[in-house]
C-alpha cells in the first residue's frame, strides 16, 4: 500500500480498527526504513504519522517518535508536530511517565524545541487543518 492507497482508504481521520491498520503499516515501513535508507516508504510513513496525529491518541508519540529516527529522509519528512495530537502538554507529561530511553529522547527533544520557541501557540487543530490543506485533492 502506498500512501495514496492509505489516503482513500483511511482518510485523514481513521477510527477504531482503521487506526490498527495504520499502526502497523507504519510499523512495518518504519522497520523497513531503519534496515537500509529507502527501503520503507518515507511519504507512507509520513501520511501515517498524520492519521494518527489526528486521532489524538497519546500512546502513538512513541510510534511517530520511531519513525522519525529510522532514517535521515524519515526524519526530515516526519516534523516533530506530529507527535503532538494531543497537544504539547498532554504528550510531554505521557512521555515523562513512559520508563524507555525511546520516550525520554522525544521528551528532550520537545522540550528544546519549545525552550527555543518553535511549538510556541502549537494548537492540534490548527496544524490538522494544514494537513487537511496538504493532502486535499
Amino acid at each position: 500500500m502506498d500512501s495514496e492507497e492509505s489516503l482513500h482508504r483511511f482518510g485523514l481521520r481513521p477510527l477504531g480498527a482503521d487506526l490498527d491498520l495504520v499502526r502497523a503499516l507504519l510499523a512495518e515501513h518504519t522497520a523497513l526504513e531503519r534496515a537500509a535508507q529507502g527501503t520503507g516508504d518515507t511519504e507512507l510513513m509520513k501520511l501515517c504519522c498524520v492519521q494518527l496525529f489526528n486521532s489524538g491518541t497519546v500512546e502513538d508519540a512513541l510510534l511517530v517518535w520511531a519513525a522519525r529516527g529510522a532514517s535521515f529522509d524519515a526524519g526530515c519528512s516526519i516534523e516533530a508536530e506530529l507527535l503532538l495530537g494531543r497537544g504539547l502538554d498532554a504528550t510531554t507529561a505521557h512521555l515523562a511517565a513512559v520508563p524507555e530511553p525511546s520516550a525520554a529522547a522525544a521528551l528532550a527533544h520537545l522540550r528544546k524545541l519549545d525552550a527555543a520557541g518553535h511549538l510556541a501557540g502549537f494548537e492540534a487543530d490548527e496544524h490538522a487543518a494544514r494537513y487537511d490543506d496538504y493532502y486535499a485533492d
